[in-house]
């Protein structure tokens, strides 16, 4: 019989168990056993995790998070790792690893395919900041949640005629903040694409004020760059593939505090954080995870390593690994001038 390997590796993100759930369902009907590694490329290296069988993935579609686990373990800052992750293949006889993850997993992968064992990778962010996939599965989920939050927010700050300022998840790209923030009609939106000057931010509060509007709500990405205002993020720790951890309660509180400065209109914020990352998936998410691991179970089933699916227009497609890490996706000038006409 054949047998390959799953792993889901870097940040949970809703709709991972349904891409588990797909890869199982499908190589069932070829007689290919699934091993789950325990907690991504920490499992990989130490030949750690469990056979997956159909009981055990029936319905996980409907849970978040993913039922192998995950970490940071970064297999090539690791001694010897390339060769700890061929060991544990040999000796659990798996042909090939199914990595899930961002591009710090894949990542991996993509070397580890260089040196000649066989993968496939499947995309998984909720910053849908990934190449070679329209969008990643995650990502409707937490725009959703900051759609809702900014819902909920409205009404009090309209109720005490505040500023409230909501700190989103999005390190280099603004997709969720810009999603959700449209979506919740935020009257700024401030993402890592596009800058704003803190003088045009506290413009729009102002202006909002003067027309009668008794509150305003600013949706800011944790990455966002804010032109004429500075935020002293200290010395901060660095995971594990080098990618700093943003301090909680950085851009969003500074910039809260100074829109006051500046306004003399009382603000407050608030940070969504891991909020976005929890709780059932959405439907969409929920079918495009399902979609996606059928189709890396289709690649294994061909013996197509190397690639990595993605999602084009209506359709699951397959590109070379390599290919969807040469660039991060960052939201578009178009998008973006959608956005600013319900900014005001």
């Amino acid at each position: 019989m054949r047998r390959i390997g799953i792993l889901t590796g870097g940040g949970d993100c809703p709709a991972l168990n349904a891409v588990i759930r797909g890869v199982v369902e499908k190589c069932a009907l070829e007689d290919i056993e699934v091993f789950g590694f325990a907690d991504g490329w920490r499992g990989a290296l130490h030949a750690d995790g469990r056979v997956l069988t159909l009981d055990d993935v029936e319905g996980i579609q409907t849970l978040g998070g993913t039922i192998l686990g995950s970490s940071r373990t970064n297999v090539m800052k690791t001694e010897n790792g390339p060769e700890m992750v061929r060991a544990s293949m040999e000796k659990l006889g798996l042909e090939g690893i199914v990595a899930i993850g961002g591009d710090d997993t894949l990542g991996v992968a993509n070397q580890l395919f260089d040196m000649g064992m066989n993968m496939v990778g499947v995309p998984k962010t909720i910053d849908n900041d990934l190449s070679c996939t329209d969008f990643t599965f995650g990502f409707d989920t937490a725009a959703n949640i900051v759609m809702e939050a900014l819902d909920r927010l409205h009404t009090t700050a309209y109720s005490h005629g505040r500023v409230m300022v909501v700190e989103i998840m999005g390190r280099h790209t603004g997709w969720i903040a810009l999603q959700g923030g449209l979506a919740g009609d935020a009257h700024v939106i401030a993402i890592p694409e596009f800058p704003l000057h803190i003088d045009d931010i506290c413009r729009i509060v102002t202006e909002r004020k003067e027309r009668g509007k008794r509150y305003s709500v600013v949706a800011v990405a944790e990455g966002a760059t804010i032109e004429g205002f500075h935020v002293d993020e200290g010395e901060l720790k660095k995971d594990a593939f080098g990618n700093a951890a943003l301090p909680d309660r950085a851009i969003g509180h500074k910039l809260a505090q100074e829109i006051q400065r500046r306004t003399g209109i009382e603000t407050r914020d608030i940070v969504l954080g891991h909020l976005q990352r929890g709780g059932s998936p959405s439907a969409f998410d929920r079918v495009l995870g399902a979609r996606m691991g059928a189709k890396a179970a289709e690649q294994v089933i061909s013996r197509n390593y190397g690639c990595m699916v993605g999602l084009s227009a209506t359709k699951i497609i397959c590109t070379p690994l390599k290919n969807a890490l040469s660039t991060r996706k960052e939201v578009d000038a178009e998008l973006y001038e959608v956005a600013k006409l319900f900014c005001r």
